[in-house]
């Protein structure tokens, strides 16, 4: 399924990653550590 929209939640340690399809359906939603929020989005 691919991606269409991210929709990013700004925090100092811990970013809140919401991902959603075409249709409006859930993809993934997710915390993510700031270490590892490139490493994420390079996948």
């Amino acid at each position: 399924m691919t991606v269409k929209a991210v929709g990013l939640d700004l925090a100092k340690d811990v970013f809140q990653v919401h991902g959603i399809s075409e249709n409006g359906r859930v993809i993934f939603n997710k915390a993510i550590k700031r270490a590892k929020l490139l490493a994420f989005f390079e996948t």
